[in-house]
């Protein structure tokens, strides 16, 4: 049977190059790099050299990177180290109903120890209004976060305008990245932002590794103590090997992004339009062209449930989602279409394809093959879809 992967937005395969990397710093060159002898020095060289490379990638000087466990490590350290830090100025914060739960449920509590949260609404096509972000500040905002892309519905917010804004009005911009790096262009100076989240394995990393961008003289209460390691934000003894291998992901990253997001914009469109050709009453979730990501296909089937359509496809193969993939087991309809506004028996029904690196025209032709016969399945044992059919007929 053939196998096609289609879940990148949820986690990607570890490059070649980069596992074999990691690999002669688990066996080989084994240091802890706050050691001063050779071993540890050694480790820390290269270390330095991945910091190098991850500030590279984002515009950013390595100074300015942390690293951290990962990007939710990473979101919480941002939100909950700089309320801390800027308490003294206000407690108002802001943030969006579409970002990752990360980001949600840190605000969240926050919001239920003494601070004041605004959550933003979005548009039909998951799309923030600047204009909505300015009626939102006020004199005692000191932190604004907003996703730069979308991991659901792939919708790339405006965040260059928005950190403009936020630097006017002296608030403290943070943006989660972790979707959009290696994807399309991630420069901190030109997104105007304090603050950014990346992720390792969402490029072909390893897991269980992340960096924050915190702009020079942004302060920061730090959330893990210890013997001090990454300039006393977060203590603990690093994850070399992750961190190289991270490191090697964002060089590899850089060099290829371009071409990657031509072909993945290819094979996106391919994939879209073979759905809206193929199958009636299907919904693209998310806005067209370039403000969507070029690896991210979500789409709405009526009267289907999703969690049916994902176990299907996984009989033939193909792996998807439903959403996020931190809450794939949920049987919640997805907070972001909620928030688009579409109805609940409407978003039980979405599909996210995320495309990769090693997918081609065959994978994407493959799934169009073999989606309309799992749908039309589905449709017939769905009372909805009977009654639909019914009442059409009646008119």
């Amino acid at each position: 049977m053939r196998r096609v992967y289609l879940d990148h937005s949820a986690t990607t395969p570890v490059d070649p190059e980069v596992a074999s990397l990691m690999m002669t710093y688990y066996t080989e060159k084994y240091g802890n790099p706050s050691s001063i002898h050779s071993f540890g020095q050694e480790a820390r060289e290269a270390l330095e050299k991945a910091r190098e490379q991850v500030a590279g990638f984002i515009g950013a000087q390595p100074a300015e990177i942390t690293f951290t466990s990962g990007g939710t490590e990473a979101d919480n350290l941002a939100i909950l180290g700089a309320a801390e830090a800027y308490k003294d100025k206000g407690k108002h914060l802001i943030t969006t109903a579409v970002e990752h739960h990360a980001i949600l449920e840190t605000f969240e509590f926050l919001a239920k120890n003494g601070y004041e949260l605004t959550v933003l609404p979005v548009d039909e096509e998951g799309l923030l209004s600047v204009d909505g972000v300015q009626r939102a500040i006020r004199p005692d905002t000191i932190l604004l976060s907003v996703m730069h892309a979308n991991n659901e519905v792939g919708a790339i917010q405006p965040v260059a305008e928005i950190g403009r804004l936020a630097r006017e009005k002296g608030v403290i911009f943070h943006v989660d990245a972790v979707q959009s790096l290696g994807k399309i262009p991630v420069n901190v100076n030109d997104l105007n932002v304090d603050m950014l989240t990346v992720s390792s394995h969402k490029i072909y990393g390893p897991k269980g590794v992340g960096a924050l961008y915190v702009r020079k003289g942004i302060r920061l209460v730090p959330r893990v103590y210890g013997g001090g390691q990454e300039k006393k934000r977060r203590s603990g003894t690093e994850n070399t090997p992750g961190i190289i291998g991270f490191g090697k992901a964002c060089e590899l990253a850089q060099a290829r992004m371009a071409d990657e997001a031509a072909k993945l914009t290819g094979l996106r469109d391919r994939l879209m339009d073979g759905i809206l050709e193929r199958i009636d009453f299907v919904k693209v979730n998310g806005p067209r062209g370039a403000k969507r990501l070029p690896n991210n296909v979500n789409v709405s089937v009526q009267y289907v449930e999703g969690e049916s359509l994902l176990l299907s496809l996984d009989m033939v193969g193909i792996a998807a989602s439903s959403g996020s993939a931190c809450t794939s087991g949920s049987l919640d309809p997805s907070h972001v279409l909620l928030a688009m506004g579409m109805p609940h028996e409407i978003a039980h029904g979405s599909l996210r394809f995320s495309l990769g690196r090693q997918n081609t025209e065959e994978d994407v032709d493959y799934v169009l093959e073999q989606l309309p016969k799992i749908v039309e399945r589905l449709r017939r044992m769905s009372p909805l879809f009977d009654q639909m059919q019914r009442e059409a007929g009646a008119k």
